[in-house]
Protein backbone atom coordinates (compact mmCIF):
# COMPACT_ATOMS: atom_id res chain seq x y z
CA UNK A 1 0.00 0.00 0.00
CA UNK A 2 1.24 3.49 -0.86
CA UNK A 3 -0.13 6.67 0.68
CA UNK A 4 0.29 9.70 -1.56
CA UNK A 5 -0.40 13.39 -1.36
CA UNK A 6 -1.83 13.83 -4.84
CA UNK A 7 -4.74 16.27 -5.25
CA UNK A 8 -8.17 15.02 -4.30
CA UNK A 9 -10.38 13.73 -7.05
CA UNK A 10 -13.23 15.99 -8.15
CA UNK A 11 -16.57 15.14 -6.54
CA UNK A 12 -18.83 13.26 -8.92
CA UNK A 13 -21.97 11.76 -7.43
CA UNK A 14 -22.69 8.25 -8.64
CA UNK A 15 -25.46 5.89 -7.58
CA UNK A 16 -24.00 2.59 -6.48
CA UNK A 17 -27.44 1.05 -6.89
CA UNK A 18 -26.87 1.06 -10.63
CA UNK A 19 -24.29 -1.69 -10.18
CA UNK A 20 -26.02 -3.58 -7.37
CA UNK A 21 -26.21 -7.35 -7.97
CA UNK A 22 -27.79 -8.48 -4.72
CA UNK A 23 -28.37 -7.28 -1.15
CA UNK A 24 -29.29 -8.71 2.25
CA UNK A 25 -31.31 -5.58 3.08
CA UNK A 26 -34.66 -7.38 2.91
CA UNK A 27 -33.53 -10.70 4.42
CA UNK A 28 -34.07 -9.72 8.05
CA UNK A 29 -30.43 -9.77 9.07
CA UNK A 30 -29.74 -7.71 12.18
CA UNK A 31 -26.95 -5.12 12.57
CA UNK A 32 -25.37 -5.90 9.19
CA UNK A 33 -26.08 -5.45 5.48
CA UNK A 34 -24.12 -7.24 2.76
CA UNK A 35 -24.25 -6.05 -0.86
CA UNK A 36 -22.53 -7.24 -4.02
CA UNK A 37 -21.67 -4.80 -6.82
CA UNK A 38 -20.31 -4.99 -10.33
CA UNK A 39 -19.42 -1.56 -11.76
CA UNK A 40 -17.72 -0.38 -14.95
CA UNK A 41 -14.57 1.77 -14.83
CA UNK A 42 -15.84 5.05 -13.45
CA UNK A 43 -15.59 7.57 -10.64
CA UNK A 44 -17.70 7.53 -7.49
CA UNK A 45 -18.37 9.97 -4.70
CA UNK A 46 -19.20 8.55 -1.25
CA UNK A 47 -21.11 11.00 0.96
CA UNK A 48 -20.22 9.21 4.20
CA UNK A 49 -22.43 6.32 5.27
CA UNK A 50 -23.93 6.22 8.79
CA UNK A 51 -22.61 2.66 9.14
CA UNK A 52 -19.05 1.34 9.28
CA UNK A 53 -18.20 0.00 5.83
CA UNK A 54 -15.93 -2.79 4.68
CA UNK A 55 -15.22 -3.43 1.01
CA UNK A 56 -13.84 -6.78 -0.16
CA UNK A 57 -12.48 -6.95 -3.71
CA UNK A 58 -13.79 -9.86 -5.81
CA UNK A 59 -12.15 -8.86 -9.11
CA UNK A 60 -10.51 -11.71 -11.01
CA UNK A 61 -7.49 -9.59 -11.94
CA UNK A 62 -5.73 -6.60 -10.33
CA UNK A 63 -6.79 -3.09 -11.32
CA UNK A 64 -5.62 0.40 -10.46
CA UNK A 65 -7.66 2.55 -8.09
CA UNK A 66 -7.42 6.20 -7.05
CA UNK A 67 -9.02 6.56 -3.63
CA UNK A 68 -9.63 9.33 -1.10
CA UNK A 69 -10.83 8.61 2.44
CA UNK A 70 -11.26 11.70 4.57
CA UNK A 71 -7.94 13.50 4.35
CA UNK A 72 -5.98 10.43 3.22
CA UNK A 73 -5.19 9.42 -0.37
CA UNK A 74 -4.19 6.16 -1.99
CA UNK A 75 -3.20 5.26 -5.53
CA UNK A 76 -2.33 1.69 -6.39
CA UNK A 77 -3.60 -1.74 -7.30
CA UNK A 78 -6.51 -3.64 -5.82
CA UNK A 79 -6.86 -7.38 -6.31
CA UNK A 80 -9.08 -10.19 -5.10
CA UNK A 81 -9.05 -10.42 -1.30
CA UNK A 82 -8.03 -6.81 -0.66
CA UNK A 83 -10.11 -5.10 2.02
CA UNK A 84 -10.77 -1.43 2.68
CA UNK A 85 -12.27 -0.19 5.95
CA UNK A 86 -14.23 3.06 6.08
CA UNK A 87 -15.39 4.26 9.53
CA UNK A 88 -18.94 5.57 9.77
CA UNK A 89 -19.42 9.10 8.47
CA UNK A 90 -16.14 9.20 6.53
CA UNK A 91 -16.54 11.03 3.23
CA UNK A 92 -14.53 9.94 0.25
CA UNK A 93 -14.31 9.20 -3.43
CA UNK A 94 -12.56 6.81 -5.73
CA UNK A 95 -11.90 6.11 -9.37
CA UNK A 96 -11.20 2.71 -10.90
CA UNK A 97 -9.47 2.02 -14.18
CA UNK A 98 -11.15 -1.35 -14.74
CA UNK A 99 -14.33 -3.22 -13.85
CA UNK A 100 -14.93 -3.05 -10.11
CA UNK A 101 -16.42 -6.19 -8.51
CA UNK A 102 -16.73 -6.06 -4.74
CA UNK A 103 -18.74 -6.78 -1.61
CA UNK A 104 -19.85 -3.95 0.68
CA UNK A 105 -20.49 -4.85 4.32
CA UNK A 106 -22.25 -2.25 6.44
CA UNK A 107 -22.14 -2.67 10.21
CA UNK A 108 -24.17 -0.56 12.61
CA UNK A 109 -21.84 1.47 14.90
CA UNK A 110 -24.05 0.82 17.91
CA UNK A 111 -23.68 -2.92 17.37
CA UNK A 112 -19.88 -2.62 17.32
CA UNK A 113 -20.03 -0.57 20.52
CA UNK A 114 -22.27 -3.21 22.09
CA UNK A 115 -19.83 -6.00 21.25
CA UNK A 116 -16.93 -3.88 22.53
CA UNK A 117 -18.67 -3.43 25.87
CA UNK A 118 -19.52 -7.11 26.07
CA UNK A 119 -15.88 -8.10 25.76
CA UNK A 120 -15.03 -6.10 28.85
CA UNK A 121 -11.70 -5.21 27.28
CA UNK A 122 -12.61 -2.19 25.15
CA UNK A 123 -14.10 1.17 26.09
CA UNK A 124 -17.10 1.36 23.79
CA UNK A 125 -17.57 5.06 24.56
CA UNK A 126 -14.29 6.01 22.89
CA UNK A 127 -14.25 3.37 20.17
CA UNK A 128 -12.54 4.50 16.96
CA UNK A 129 -12.28 2.30 13.89
CA UNK A 130 -9.02 2.67 11.93
CA UNK A 131 -9.47 3.44 8.20
CA UNK A 132 -7.60 1.15 5.81
CA UNK A 133 -7.14 1.40 2.07
CA UNK A 134 -5.73 -1.97 1.05
CA UNK A 135 -5.64 -4.53 3.83
CA UNK A 136 -5.16 -8.28 3.92
CA UNK A 137 -6.88 -10.17 6.74
CA UNK A 138 -7.63 -13.85 6.11
CA UNK A 139 -10.01 -14.15 9.08
CA UNK A 140 -12.14 -11.21 8.02
CA UNK A 141 -12.06 -12.27 4.37
CA UNK A 142 -13.28 -15.75 5.30
CA UNK A 143 -16.13 -14.41 7.44
CA UNK A 144 -17.23 -12.02 4.70
CA UNK A 145 -17.20 -14.80 2.11
CA UNK A 146 -19.34 -16.99 4.37
CA UNK A 147 -21.80 -14.11 4.68
CA UNK A 148 -21.70 -13.81 0.90
CA UNK A 149 -22.64 -17.49 0.57
CA UNK A 150 -25.66 -16.93 2.83
CA UNK A 151 -26.59 -13.86 0.80
CA UNK A 152 -26.60 -15.92 -2.39
CA UNK A 153 -28.75 -18.56 -0.72
CA UNK A 154 -31.39 -15.97 0.14
CA UNK A 155 -33.61 -15.65 3.20
CA UNK A 156 -35.22 -19.08 2.80
CA UNK A 157 -31.93 -20.90 3.33
CA UNK A 158 -30.12 -18.84 5.95
CA UNK A 159 -30.07 -19.54 9.67
CA UNK A 160 -30.36 -16.50 11.91
CA UNK A 161 -28.13 -18.21 14.46
CA UNK A 162 -25.47 -18.66 11.77
CA UNK A 163 -25.75 -15.07 10.51
CA UNK A 164 -25.58 -13.69 14.05
CA UNK A 165 -22.52 -15.85 14.79
CA UNK A 166 -20.74 -14.60 11.68
CA UNK A 167 -21.70 -10.99 12.43
CA UNK A 168 -20.34 -11.28 15.97
CA UNK A 169 -17.14 -12.91 14.72
CA UNK A 170 -16.65 -10.11 12.20
CA UNK A 171 -17.18 -7.47 14.90
CA UNK A 172 -14.68 -9.14 17.24
CA UNK A 173 -12.03 -9.27 14.50
CA UNK A 174 -12.57 -5.59 13.72
CA UNK A 175 -12.30 -4.66 17.38
CA UNK A 176 -9.17 -6.73 17.86
CA UNK A 177 -7.30 -5.59 14.76
CA UNK A 178 -8.67 -2.20 13.66
CA UNK A 179 -9.49 0.01 16.62
CA UNK A 180 -7.32 2.80 18.00
CA UNK A 181 -7.15 1.28 21.46
CA UNK A 182 -4.66 -1.50 22.11
CA UNK A 183 -6.85 -4.39 23.12
CA UNK A 184 -6.07 -7.72 24.71
CA UNK A 185 -9.12 -9.90 24.33
CA UNK A 186 -9.30 -12.42 27.12
CA UNK A 187 -10.12 -16.01 26.26
CA UNK A 188 -12.35 -17.54 28.90
CA UNK A 189 -10.61 -20.41 30.63
CA UNK A 190 -13.82 -22.23 31.62
CA UNK A 191 -17.04 -22.96 29.83
CA UNK A 192 -20.68 -22.64 30.76
CA UNK A 193 -21.81 -23.99 34.11
CA UNK A 194 -23.46 -27.42 34.02
CA UNK A 195 -26.91 -25.96 34.69
CA UNK A 196 -26.61 -23.32 31.97
CA UNK A 197 -25.28 -25.82 29.46
CA UNK A 198 -28.19 -28.16 30.17
CA UNK A 199 -30.68 -25.30 29.84
CA UNK A 200 -29.26 -24.29 26.48
CA UNK A 201 -28.95 -27.78 25.01
CA UNK A 202 -32.43 -28.72 26.23
CA UNK A 203 -33.82 -25.58 24.60
CA UNK A 204 -32.12 -26.44 21.31
CA UNK A 205 -33.47 -29.98 21.29
CA UNK A 206 -36.97 -28.90 22.27
CA UNK A 207 -37.03 -26.29 19.49
CA UNK A 208 -35.07 -28.19 16.86
CA UNK A 209 -37.42 -27.21 14.02
CA UNK A 210 -37.64 -23.54 14.98
CA UNK A 211 -35.47 -20.59 13.94
CA UNK A 212 -33.05 -20.42 16.89
CA UNK A 213 -31.20 -17.14 17.38
CA UNK A 214 -27.87 -16.62 19.10
CA UNK A 215 -29.45 -13.85 21.15
CA UNK A 216 -32.08 -16.30 22.45
CA UNK A 217 -29.45 -18.74 23.65
CA UNK A 218 -27.32 -16.00 25.21
CA UNK A 219 -30.36 -14.61 27.04
CA UNK A 220 -31.19 -18.08 28.31
CA UNK A 221 -27.67 -18.39 29.68
CA UNK A 222 -27.83 -14.87 31.14
CA UNK A 223 -24.68 -13.60 29.41
CA UNK A 224 -23.71 -11.57 26.35
CA UNK A 225 -23.66 -13.11 22.87
CA UNK A 226 -19.89 -12.66 22.68
CA UNK A 227 -19.22 -14.53 25.91
CA UNK A 228 -21.89 -17.13 25.23
CA UNK A 229 -20.31 -18.22 21.95
CA UNK A 230 -16.88 -18.56 23.56
CA UNK A 231 -18.12 -20.35 26.67
CA UNK A 232 -20.34 -22.71 24.70
CA UNK A 233 -17.41 -23.74 22.50
CA UNK A 234 -15.25 -24.21 25.61
CA UNK A 235 -17.93 -26.53 27.00
CA UNK A 236 -18.75 -28.71 24.01
CA UNK A 237 -15.83 -28.16 21.64
CA UNK A 238 -17.85 -26.73 18.74
CA UNK A 239 -19.73 -23.50 18.04
CA UNK A 240 -23.48 -23.11 18.75
CA UNK A 241 -24.36 -23.32 15.05
CA UNK A 242 -22.26 -26.47 14.58
CA UNK A 243 -23.97 -28.02 17.59
CA UNK A 244 -27.42 -27.09 16.29
CA UNK A 245 -26.71 -28.66 12.88
CA UNK A 246 -25.37 -31.83 14.48
CA UNK A 247 -28.48 -32.15 16.66
CA UNK A 248 -30.72 -31.63 13.65
CA UNK A 249 -28.85 -34.34 11.76
CA UNK A 250 -29.15 -36.71 14.72
CA UNK A 251 -32.90 -36.09 14.82
CA UNK A 252 -33.11 -36.69 11.07
CA UNK A 253 -31.23 -39.97 11.43
CA UNK A 254 -33.75 -41.21 14.00
CA UNK A 255 -36.69 -40.25 11.81
CA UNK A 256 -35.17 -41.82 8.72
CA UNK A 257 -34.83 -45.15 10.51
CA UNK A 258 -37.99 -45.05 12.61
CA UNK A 259 -40.69 -43.27 10.61
CA UNK A 260 -42.46 -43.37 7.26
CA UNK A 261 -42.08 -39.63 6.72
CA UNK A 262 -40.65 -38.51 3.39
CA UNK A 263 -37.17 -36.99 3.33
CA UNK A 264 -38.70 -33.56 2.68
CA UNK A 265 -41.05 -33.93 5.67
CA UNK A 266 -38.13 -34.99 7.85
CA UNK A 267 -36.07 -32.04 6.65
CA UNK A 268 -38.80 -29.57 7.61
CA UNK A 269 -39.43 -31.22 10.97
CA UNK A 270 -35.73 -30.96 11.81
CA UNK A 271 -35.32 -27.27 10.99
CA UNK A 272 -34.05 -27.55 7.42
CA UNK A 273 -35.97 -25.75 4.70
CA UNK A 274 -35.74 -28.35 1.96
CA UNK A 275 -34.66 -31.84 0.96
CA UNK A 276 -31.43 -30.44 -0.53
CA UNK A 277 -30.69 -28.31 2.53
CA UNK A 278 -30.84 -31.40 4.73
CA UNK A 279 -28.91 -33.43 2.16
CA UNK A 280 -25.98 -31.03 2.10
CA UNK A 281 -25.29 -31.22 5.85
CA UNK A 282 -26.31 -34.88 6.14
CA UNK A 283 -23.67 -35.93 3.62
CA UNK A 284 -21.05 -33.69 5.25
CA UNK A 285 -21.57 -35.30 8.65
CA UNK A 286 -22.38 -38.91 7.72
CA UNK A 287 -20.96 -39.50 4.25
CA UNK A 288 -24.39 -40.62 3.02
CA UNK A 289 -27.38 -38.93 1.48
CA UNK A 290 -30.58 -39.20 3.60
CA UNK A 291 -32.01 -41.81 1.19
CA UNK A 292 -28.82 -43.87 1.28
CA UNK A 293 -28.77 -43.75 5.08
CA UNK A 294 -32.42 -44.86 5.27
CA UNK A 295 -31.75 -48.09 3.37
CA UNK A 296 -28.32 -48.79 4.85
Amino acid sequence: MKNVTSPKLPKITYSLDEGLITSSKDLGWESIIVKEYLLPPTQHFCPGFPQHDLFLCLATRPYRIHQVMGEQNYVGLYSKGDISIVPAGTKGQYRTEDTDHFLQIQIEPQFLIQVARQTGEVDGNSLQLIPKFRERNSNIEQIIMMLHCELLRGSSSGSKLYIESLTNALAVNLLRDYTVQNKNFSLDSVGLSDNKLLDVTDYINENIAAEIKLSDLATLAGISQFHFSRLFKKSVGISPIQYLIKQRIERAKLLLKNSELSVTEIALSCGFNSHSHLGKYFRQLTGFSPSEYRVS
